[in-house]
């Protein structure tokens, strides 16, 4: 059973260090290819729909693999898995960078996504496991500061890196990253012979409904800023989420039952606030990375990397309070810490919906490093909070859930916010109509954040 406790052991944190190395390659590739879009498309002679499969691809790839990984690290031990991801990893991004043309780019980005999706579900998990129930929140909290600094600091270094160089060495930075994850890897604990489901077969059923709904949810929500109501938003839409109910309707059979993601976990109520909360952080943070560098690019006409220097204050609050989260986290409870974390974000996101060109950058700056602080708050409970009291047997379970709610929160909210900004009637009231409506969301995480654990130990 898992229960928090004051300090991590030094075993631990040089697990999360490790976890921290592998994350860093995949969370900073996808965020400076999203400023990429104009290079490309002019380098490879692209237009912007052919090149958007470049960023859809690894996505839908991401999705196809998430829901392997348990059972792939229950056959074959989470280390041995972590690095099958990395070295798949490294081969898309080496593959990328030699591209010869859009198409191949799609299909090398796609093996960056299967890589990709078998590292992020086992990060969790795997600290659980090499936490064995200590410090859980200090240690989620050393994991959250790059996965919340990747999006203000992977704009800067693309923008930089395309300024001075080409497109290319957005995917060979890479390779020194993944070379040295790899390296540290084998602090991983070896967890082939825990008896936890070790040597299940592969529930191919499951795999064929999963798999599949999960990647038609997020193609839809790619393709929903231009309209609910066109074929290639609401048919993979509706295949789907019938594909992913149909899936969720067999994990339900009662025990004993074998499933590809044992789903029954969302019965406990831990498990089920984490994920929610998970859901509304994704959104306030990727449509922030949508909405903000667009504010500033289209409304106050600032360059590419003038618009991400002018988030770096955001990074600087997120990374200040990370640490603080952890501790308070394993002290006090999840709860409070997360209801504070949503409300920060809510009230500090309120003034961009009445910001114009004109308005104050200091004053905005400020409200950034606020919501920043609030955003910094939030990683560490919701990611811990899902694991109080959890069987370790279950943990892969857990995470591979989790990872998928906070996926989809994080293409829900882009989203979103492209449709409300592609829709409104001028650019200023659409970028109005966006921060109120992200500053909406970040209430109701406030208020499902209620509902998670209110002492730092907590039953299931």
């Amino acid at each position: 059973m898992l229960r928090a406790s004051e300090k991590a052991s030094p075993e631990a944190r040089r697990v999360v260090w490790a976890v921290i190395a592998g994350l860093l390659g995949p969370l900073m590739d996808t965020t400076m290819l999203n400023i990429a879009v104009d290079d490309l498309g002019r380098d490879l002679q692209a237009g912007v729909g052919a090149v958007q499969w470049v960023v859809t691809a690894y996505l839908l790839a991401f999705s196809l693999t998430v829901p392997i990984c348990g059972w792939a690290a229950r056959r074959w031990g989470s280390r041995r898995v972590w690095l099958a991801g990395l070295a798949v990893f490294l081969l898309g991004s080496v593959l990328c960078a030699a591209a010869w043309n859009v198409g191949s780019l799609i299909a090398f980005r796609a093996v960056q996504g299967i890589g990709a999706g078998l590292l992020f579900p086992l990060m969790t998990s795997i600290l659980i496991a090499a936490s064995r129930g200590r410090a859980a929140g200090q240690l989620v909290a050393m994991v959250a500061t790059p996965t919340a600094l990747a999006p203000i600091v992977g704009p800067i270094v693309g923008g930089l890196l395309l300024h001075w160089l080409d497109w290319r060495w957005l995917f060979l930075v890479n390779i020194p990253l993944v070379l040295v994850a790899i390296w540290l890897a084998r602090r991983i604990p070896d967890d082939r012979d825990t008896g936890d489901r070790a040597g299940a077969r592969l529930d191919v059923v499951g795999l064929l409904l999963a798999a599949p709904g999960l990647a038609g949810v997020l193609l839809a929500l790619t393709y929903a800023e231009y309209g609910l109501t066109r074929p290639a938003c609401y048919v993979p839409l509706i295949a789907g989420l019938t594909l992913l109910v149909a899936f969720a309707v067999r994990g339900m059979r009662g025990p004993g039952t074998r499933v590809l993601v044992d789903v029954q976990v969302l019965r406990r109520r831990t498990v089920a606030s984490s994920s929610a909360g998970l859901f509304f952080f994704s959104v306030g943070t990727f449509a922030a990375l949508l909405v903000l560098p667009l504010y500033f690019q289209q409304l106050r006409g600032q360059s590419v990397l003038a618009a991400a220097l002018l988030l770096i204050p955001q990074g600087i609050g997120t990374f200040a309070t990370r640490g603080a989260a952890g501790r308070l986290t394993d002290s006090i409870g999840p709860r409070w810490v997360a209801v504070a974390g949503f409300v920060a974000v809510a009230v500090t996101t309120v003034p961009f919906a009445f910001a114009g060109p004109s308005t104050n950058l200091v004053w905005l700056s400020v409200m950034l490093l606020l919501r920043g602080m609030g955003l910094g708050m939030l990683l560490s409970p919701l990611m811990a909070a899902g694991f109080y009291d959890l069987p370790m047997d279950q943990r892969h379970d857990v995470s591979i859930v989790t990872r998928t709610f906070q996926q989809l929160g994080g293409s829900f909210g882009t989203a979103v916010m492209a449709a409300v900004l592609a829709s409104a009637a001028t650019s200023e009231s659409g970028f109005h109509t966006a921060f109120a409506l992200a500053a909406v969301l970040a209430a109701v995480g406030a208020l499902l954040a209620l509902r998670l654990p209110a002492h730092a130990t907590a039953s299931g």
